[in-house]
């Protein structure tokens, strides 16, 4: 599974002489919480809904409300992104950005193509991908398979799988380890084991 697939696009870009308070705006209406920072078509940083929170004022200021507004309109983007970026192409595998994001701390990366900024993964994005991978929104069962780290266990328990499996379309399907007898007399049976 490659970036390109999985991430958000079309890219919300935001420019370096935005101020925070409309890029802080931009974040929330469109929800979203990193913007990568673009300028003449090129990717000259990133900012955070919380670069742009940590900009802004404390509530502890002995400003006026109009001084403060004055103030903050002054202060752009530019002044709060980080220039540091790490960045994908949409080629990369999905594993891969995933431990940048990781490793690094960051919770988006921009997705590349040519240079120009094409899309974000973000660890949203990751997550739908675990969630589909491990069918958490699909109704069903989950069977957790133990078996021996050897050689040949796999085609064991494919073997036992099918022999189940057979039993079962006779109407009879015995429960737990005992549902393969092929590898039982040997111990080395795997054991398969019914949800609670």
């Amino acid at each position: 599974m490659l970036v390109g697939e999985r991430m958000t696009h079309p890219v919300i870009p935001v420019h370096p002489d935005t101020p925070v308070p409309e890029a802080l705006t931009m974040m929330r209406r469109e929800h979203i919480r990193r913007m990568p920072v673009v300028d003449h078509g090129r990717l000259v940083g990133i900012v955070t809904e919380r670069d742009l929170l940590h900009a802004s004022a404390s509530s502890a200021t002995t400003l006026s409300v109009w001084e403060l507004n004055y103030l903050l309109s002054k202060l752009t983007v530019e002044k709060v992104m980080r220039t540091e970026v790490l960045t994908v192409a949409e080629d990369t595998p999905i594993e891969v950005a995933a431990r940048l994001m990781a490793d690094n701390k960051i919770g988006g990366l921009p997705v590349m193509r040519d240079g120009h900024v094409i899309g974000m993964i973000t660890e949203t994005d990751l997550f739908r991908v675990l969630l589909e991978m491990t069918g958490a929104r699909e109704k069903g069962v989950r069977v957790t398979v133990l078996v021996p780290d050897s050689a040949g266990q796999l085609a064991h328990l494919t073997q036992c799988c099918g022999s189940a499996a057979r039993r079962a379309a006779r109407s009879y399907m015995p429960a737990g380890p005992e549902a393969c007898a092929a590898g039982a007399e040997a111990g080395t049976a795997p054991h398969l084991y019914q949800p609670v």
